[in-house]
């Protein structure tokens, strides 16, 4: 019987419905069961890695289920020695309010104390080892989003390290970093296999979007990064390996049903499961040949999702394979992205969520730096000081939404159209989810009424989930974000060549430079965002307490948060964020 190599993880949940993804040693059945029903595939292969995605149907909504994971008939989860609760699949129920955690930016790294004391406590897995202890799962979120660099290609651990260089050294390039469809899937083993963050992953339903470090740091931030990356040997096989495997071990897993019966990959999977044929069907060529079409065509394929939570729609945007870089045109998305957005913005439910690796709303002075340096590149003022703009574009990053006006402005104005109720009722709150800054804030668009809006239009930021800058670093941005707003603005506003932002918009709460896992909680036409993060002050760094580093309430005024509002600490601890990590 072949071994469970990596999961289960419990993927897209819906009403009735469920995906179950797992990693196996070699081609076998893998069988999920709860209670009296059971559901059975056949592994699929990439390079010398098998998966099996189980489509679990006919669920009741709102229903809670142990389940458990056969290979070839045999259990193979739980494991036998399980400290933890059995993992179940909670389906979506329509008339309970949403529950949703989110988060970005998570470094696969040990949790013992050296690595405690450099990258900080695991806000995920303080997160597992509260639910593992708290099991009335009434108070648990619904789904986690994880909004970006759910693995750092660029950005290698020793462990990571160590396999490079008994794989095939570190000397030739791209030394420390990943290579190629095999270094990746070992890096998602070493993200996802600490028993605590397994077992997480197994019970509590997730969806994902990548941002530029599962790829590369500034993947596709513009036309000559694009360039300047394609003229190198190594580069073709990395992209090759990081879009197949985000294929396998990410994407496949966020589509319902429906999405997965109109995806072209799984469509070969689907034949092969109907077909007579006994041996296993092998997608390796089919994801190479798929990868190389996206980069060089995005529109080729989608990585956008929408998914349905009862009571809020969320919209996952794809903001970083999807884009169009030829200098001109820059703009965040392609016309076939742009297009789908255009279809799936809309009204009619008490809350439209849009996850978004990238803040689309920054602070304000930030956003008016990058909308100045994309002129500036882009040859405003000469092609001398465009090279220079260029260079800083690549160096400190200056690659969000304000650095893309186009996208900014057309994503602007679909966000007005729904609040103003041009696109169906118009939703209590438009809520953009994002991560990246290694920060935590929210920022509001001032007085959205003045401009028609009959919606609170809201960015609300997690980052990261374990990976804290540097205390120096920490001090300059918070002190960046509040100072340039007004510099910036003056120096934007002097200028015809920098666009004025259409609606102003202010940091409300934050930033917090904890490591965090957020949580959104709706309450009818309010949300109730808590960030947490976790704590080891009493000496333990295996067993992580969950503290409350903040609460905002949305479109109460005046209201005092309860001790958690999410439910999901209990009486916390309301301290605001200091910055501390734990260690």
């Amino acid at each position: 019987m072949p071994d469970l190599v990596l999961g289960p993880l419990l993927r897209h949940v819906g009403e009735r419905t469920a995906s179950v993804w797992v990693e196996t040693a070699d081609f076998c059945t893998v069988t999920v069961r709860a209670g009296e029903q059971s559901w059975s595939m056949r592994t699929f292969r990439v390079q010398d890695h098998h998966y099996a995605l189980v489509q679990v149907d006919g669920l009741e909504p709102g229903s809670v289920q142990d389940y458990t994971v056969e290979i070839d008939g045999e259990q193979v989860w739980p494991l036998a020695d399980s400290p933890y609760p059995p993992s179940r699949i909670a389906t979506i129920e329509r008339d309970k309010p949403t529950r949703l955690a989110f988060g970005s930016c998570r470094t696969s790294v040990p949790h013992d104390a050296e690595h405690t004391r450099t990258h900080g406590v695991d806000a995920l897995r303080a997160t597992a080892v509260h639910l593992a202890n708290h099991p009335d799962s009434s108070h648990w979120p619904d789904m986690v989003a994880f909004l970006g660099d759910q693995v750092y290609a660029d950005e290698t651990s020793e462990e990571m390290r160590a396999y490079i260089e008994q794989r095939r050294g570190l000397e030739e390039p791209p030394g420390e970093e990943l290579k190629d469809f095999e270094e990746y899937a070992h890096l998602y083993w070493l993200a996802w296999t600490d028993p605590a963050n397994r077992w997480l992953l197994s019970t509590l339903p997730s969806v994902m979007i990548f941002d530029d470090h599962d790829v590369r740091d500034d993947w596709n931030t513009s036309d000559a990064w694009h360039e300047e990356m394609n003229a190198t040997d190594w580069w073709h096989e990395r992209l090759m390996g990081a879009l197949m495997s985000y294929w396998v071990y990410q994407h496949a897993g966020n589509l319902s049903p429906e999405a997965l019966a109109e995806d072209e990959v799984w469509q070969r999977v689907l034949a092969h499961q109907d077909s007579e044929v006994t041996h296993e069907l092998d997608l390796t060529e089919v994801l190479h040949d798929l990868s190389y079409e996206v980069d060089r065509h995005p529109e080729r394929y989608r990585f956008s999702f929408a998914i349905d939570l009862g009571d809020a729609r969320l919209l996952m945007i794809d903001s970083r394979a999807a884009r169009e870089l030829e200098p001109g045109k820059r703009n965040m998305l392609d016309p076939s992205e742009l297009e789908w957005l255009d279809e799936n913005m809309r009204g009619d439910v008490e809350h439209l969520l849009i996850g978004t690796s990238l803040p689309f709303l920054l602070p304000p002075g930030i956003h008016d730096l990058e909308a100045w340096n994309e002129a500036m590149a882009e040859g405003a003022w000469g092609e001398r000081f465009g090279r220079l703009g260029e260079k800083l574009r690549q160096a400190v990053d200056l690659e969000h939404w304000a650095a893309f006006e186009h996208g900014f402005d057309q994503m602007t104005d679909f966000t007005m159209s729904v609040a103003r109720g041009e696109r169906g009722r118009p939703p209590a709150t438009i809520t953009f989810l994002s991560g990246d800054v290694h920060n935590s804030y929210v920022t509001r668009i001032d007085d959205p009424e003045q401009y028609g809006a009959r919606s609170l239009i809201v960015q609300a930021v997690c980052s990261p989930i374990r990976n804290p800058l540097p205390r120096h670093v920490r001090v300059l941005q918070a002190s960046l974000a509040r100072q340039l707003a007004r510099p910036m603005r003056a120096l934007a506003a002097s200028s015809e060549k920098v666009p004025d932002p259409p609606y102003p918009w202010s940091i409300t709460d934050g930033p917090w430079f904890d490591n965090n896992l957020a949580v959104l909680q709706v309450d009818g036409p309010q949300l109730e965002l808590t960030w947490h993060t976790g704590d080891i002050s009493a000496g333990d760094p295996q067993e992580p307490e969950l503290r409350t580093v903040a609460t905002v309430i949305i479109d109460r005024p005046g209201a005092s948060p309860g001790p958690d509002p999410t439910g999901l600490v209990g009486a916390a601890d309301a301290r605001a964020g200091d910055g501390h990590d734990q260690g």
